[in-house]
């Protein structure tokens, strides 16, 4: 397998500054993200402290980021992170599409609303999954919940309605989920997971549903949840002046990192997270 020199995860103005860094540095990075880049920016009415560009919309500075990557031929890898392990010289980052590797990490996952349900980071990893594909396996012939934050999550409720004995389906958006017909749609909002050592059923507003295993299938994730270990602080990623973490060779930056939130600062914590990388790198090289 391929192991890159740094992975960023996130594309809004702190990703990318990283990334734009990385390559300029003779690093070229291995983003994730979207070609839409993010939507807070796509969202933005006017930004009026950006440096050199006075007065502009978000989705021109949208269009400005995306041409300075195509520019400087940075890729963007569309594929939604489920979790990212520090292996000790490296790093292993989980996708539905397969598992990546690099030597570090740059979180510019922005900040993610919403907190998680309780017992979800108690049972993480014994019956709480953030990726069907992943550990589908590992509930052959069992019962599972699937709670989907957008129509994103149906073809991984639907493998597992493959593999699983029975499938609960939990739509949190308005439309009507393409899946199978074995499996059960359930408009109902999840307010807890349930379990002692394992999960044991998972509670809504309408009930407990027994299953054996949870899975949480949300568009974005905080990056305390995403990374096992990871300090955090307030909400945020607890980090340095270098915008290291505690996890050597992990950095991160923008919103994650904590306030204020504005996008030149973002743009700047990127450009040191790069640089920090590429030290680390060399550093481990001697």
């Amino acid at each position: 397998m391929e192991r890159f020199d740094i992975a960023i995860i996130g594309s809004g103005p702190a990703g990318v500054s990283a990334a734009l860094t990385a390559s300029l540095r003779g690093k070229p990075p291995l983003l994730f993200g979207s070609r839409t880049l993010s939507d807070k920016i796509t969202k933005a009415q006017r930004i009026q402290n950006y440096p050199g560009l006075p007065d502009v919309t978000g989705p021109q500075l949208r269009d400005a980021l995306l041409h300075h990557l195509d520019v400087m031929g940075v890729p963007i890898t569309e594929a939604r992170v489920n979790a990212v392990y520090a292996m000790g010289d490296y790093f292993a980052i989980q996708t539905a599409a397969g598992t990546y590797e690099a030597a570090a990490v740059i979180l510019a996952t922005g900040v993610v609303q919403g907190k998680p349900l309780p017992g979800e980071q108690e049972l993480l990893g014994r019956g709480v999954s953030y990726c069907a594909t992943c550990d589908a396996p590992l509930y052959r012939g069992k019962r599972v919940a699937v709670v989907g934050t957008s129509p994103a999550a149906e073809p991984e409720a639907a493998y597992l309605a493959e593999v699983a004995a029975s499938v609960v389906y939990f739509p949190l958006y308005s439309g009507a989920p393409r899946l199978p017909g074995t499996v059960q749609v359930r408009r109902e909002t999840p307010t807890a997971v349930l379990g002692e050592n394992t999960v044991q059923a998972l509670r809504t507003g309408g009930g407990d549903y027994p299953v054996d295993g949870v899975f949480l299938l949300r568009d974005a994730m905080a990056p305390t949840q995403l990374v096992p270990g990871l300090a955090g602080d307030g909400g945020h990623v607890a980090v340095d002046a270098r915008m290291a973490t505690n996890l050597p060779g992990c950095f991160a930056c923008g919103d994650a990192a904590g306030l204020p939130y504005q996008y030149i600062k973002a743009a700047g914590q990127g450009n040191v997270a790069a640089l920090s990388a590429v030290q680390y790198l060399a550093a481990r090289r001697q």
